[in-house]
């Protein structure tokens, strides 16, 4: 088992939320606290001792950008546990025909991977971010590694195969900063053990939230989401990944469903054209037992329906300029993460989201895009 202590010289997360792994159980001071009420999804199973999280004590950083009031305080980690990829950008002026040739305008190979992406937001946000998941041993996986250290996020239990290369991406960006994506899996998809560690599980278990996607097994998320569920540890998935369809078993044990209009579209085989369409596509969601699905809508913004209640609209934050939609969606699920957790009310929480993926499509690239949080901060006082 391994636990969180402060450290002002560790480089695992970016100063002043730093801390480092103990091989022995941690004996730094423990506090019991209930969970937020707004993370409190099964309000109908009472609680018990079990479903009452212990975390260590670790650098707690105010919202407020003028407030230099850095307390002691307990803070759950974001833990991330997803795909990483190496993502080829080739900038084009249009998409080639069916047997064309045609010339890129430019290319580069920055990191990226839904789950890389969702723990670089969370660790630019300024909050203590774990990364899981399996990459390379080649250029690639050293890319994505230095590129989330740099970014704050702890990579304690990132694992490295030589079985399999790690996962890439061809990235194709049109002038207007849409794109269309390839994605081979490699290290996402394979060389993944039977059973996941209890040490990466432990984890899991302490975490304040964690973050889901389907660029890695169904298998690998189920376990992970049943750990999680196991303390009481609300699981956010992002539908995006995988074309294929969701388990049952996956969608019992996850707390929020983050889809985009089309990936609602092809869970619920339902049209998803109109906000009227959507609405019913979530009903479709909530039988299925999904109890909040919190859909991002391009350019119309985002909503967060809640079972029983009214939907939550949020409008965009308009862009100045629109570069690289990439990573986008990504940024605005694990910036609303983030904010959720933090204890933000649902209307907050949106509105952060969209503040950072505001930011993020300006600047081309994934990671490269994530925005700090004074940056986020700023803007939303515009807005």
């Amino acid at each position: 088992m391994r636990g969180l202590a402060i450290s002002p010289s560790n480089q695992c997360c970016s100063s002043p939320l730093q801390f480092q792994t103990q091989d022995t159980l941690p004996r730094q001071p423990y506090r019991t606290v209930n969970l937020n009420p707004l993370l409190q999804f099964n309000k109908k199973k009472k609680q018990n001792p079990s479903n009452v999280r212990r975390y260590p004590l670790v650098s707690k950083i105010s919202i407020n950008p003028s407030s230099n009031n850095n307390t002691q305080t307990p803070i759950p980690p974001l833990v991330v546990f997803g795909s990483a990829n190496a993502d080829i950008y080739l900038e084009i002026n249009r998409l080639p025909k069916v047997g064309e040739t045609i010339s890129a305008n430019s290319g580069q190979t920055l990191a990226g991977g839904k789950g890389a992406n969702q723990a670089a937001c969370g660790g630019r946000l300024s909050y203590p971010t774990y990364f899981l998941g399996q990459v390379g041993d080649d250029a690639h996986g050293k890319l994505i590694s230095e590129a989330l250290q740099n970014g704050g996020v702890c990579l304690d239990y990132l694992n490295t195969v030589t079985e399999a290369p790690t996962g890439h991406a061809v990235v194709m960006l049109q002038p207007d900063g849409q794109n269309s994506i390839i994605i081979v899996g490699g290290a996402n998809m394979n060389c993944w053990p039977h059973t996941i560690s209890d040490q990466d599980f432990e984890v899991v278990r302490n975490a304040g939230i964690v973050l889901l996607q389907r660029e890695i097994p169904d298998s690998v998320n189920i376990q992970v989401a049943k750990a999680a569920r196991s303390t009481g540890v609300p699981v956010i998935l992002d539908a995006g990944g995988m074309d294929a369809p969701f388990p049952q078993e996956l969608l019992n044990f996850i707390d929020i469903l983050s889809p985009n209009e089309s990936e609602l579209g092809r869970l619920t085989g339902m049209a998803t054209e109109s906000f009227e369409q959507i609405t019913q596509a979530v009903v479709k969601c909530h039988k299925m037992g999904v109890k909040q699905v919190l859909v991002k809508l391009g350019a119309k913004g985002s909503a967060l329906f809640v079972e029983g209640e009214e939907p939550i609209k949020q409008p965009i934050i308009p862009a100045t300029k629109v570069l690289d939609t990439t990573g986008a969606g990504d940024t605005f699920t694990a910036a609303f993460a983030v904010a959720l957790v933090e204890g933000k009310s649902r209307n907050e929480c949106l509105k952060f989201a969209a503040a950072a993926a505001s930011l993020c499509v300006q600047v081309k690239g994934a990671i490269p895009s994530m925005p700090d949080r004074k940056s986020v901060l700023d803007l939303l006082q515009y807005h």
